[in-house]
């Protein structure tokens, strides 16, 4: 996959697998990996601790973000200084507000100033990303995650809204913008296209890069194949015998 290598945006894995830890890792296109309390539970993780343990004795130097739990700014502070502390390549997300809609740009402030690197995360608006800007302006790290995918989901195309976005930080040389839920592998390419910085995705999706490029006669045929396989080993049958008899 020699094309990977031209691309400008940088590709992490998401996920809280960690035999996908332990796969994509081995992956020199993967240059990061981010993962969420969803996709922790998804995965069974109940010690968050020993996670992040695992997790970093297998990334090694990576860049790698691990989420904030509470919904409180005081303890969201406490828990990405203790996140913080157990590596320097962890980035920690915090959301853009809290679930009473209260913005977190305060606590960004001071987690900046403190030296932490933040992941902003759930962000969607164009506007939110302007806020964010200014409060890590002068900086440490940070990335700034704005969910296109779930801005497809509504209808809207996000590559114009990732374009302005980058724009909107292109003088930040310490932000980096990130395409976060992404929903095909087309979107990596969509990613590169709008400038985007980094693209975070989904072991499942990441496993369909191997067909990038693959002559679509071949892939149409394999397809037919595919119906008609499942169609024998599932025992279908149609009445068309009885159909033509009584005709």
């Amino acid at each position: 996959m020699r094309w990977i290598e031209k691309m400008r945006v940088k590709i992490f894995s998401d996920g809280a697998n960690l035999d996908d830890f332990v796969r994509l890792v081995e992956k020199p296109y993967i240059k990061g990996f981010t993962t969420n309390p969803t996709l922790m539970r998804k995965a069974g993780i109940d010690d968050y601790d020993r996670f992040i343990q695992e997790v970093l004795t297998i990334v090694g130097d990576r860049p790698i973000s691990f989420e904030v739990i509470s919904d409180e700014f005081d303890q969201m502070g406490a828990q990405a200084r203790y996140l913080q502390s157990f590596a320097e390549n962890i980035y920690v997300k915090i959301p853009v507000m809290n679930t009473r809609g209260e913005s977190s740009l305060p606590l960004i402030r001071d987690l900046t100033d403190d030296g932490v690197n933040v992941n902003v995360t759930a962000v969607m608006l164009l506007d939110q990303v302007k806020r964010i800007g200014e409060v890590l302006a002068g900086g440490g790290k940070a990335i700034i995650s704005v969910f296109a995918g779930r801005i497809a989901d509504t209808g809207v195309d996000p590559v114009p809204i990732m374009r302005e976005a980058k724009r909107v930080i292109e003088e930040l040389p310490n932000v980096e913008l990130l395409w976060a839920s992404p929903r095909e592998l087309l979107n990596i390419f969509q990613a590169e296209e709008a400038d985007c910085d980094i693209i975070t995705v989904l072991p499942e999706i990441l496993d369909k890069l191997e067909l990038v490029g693959r002559d679509l006669h071949a892939f149409s045929l394999d397809t037919v194949k595919m119906f008609y396989h499942d169609a024998v080993a599932s025992g279908l049958d149609l009445s068309v015998a009885e159909v033509v008899s009584n005709e």
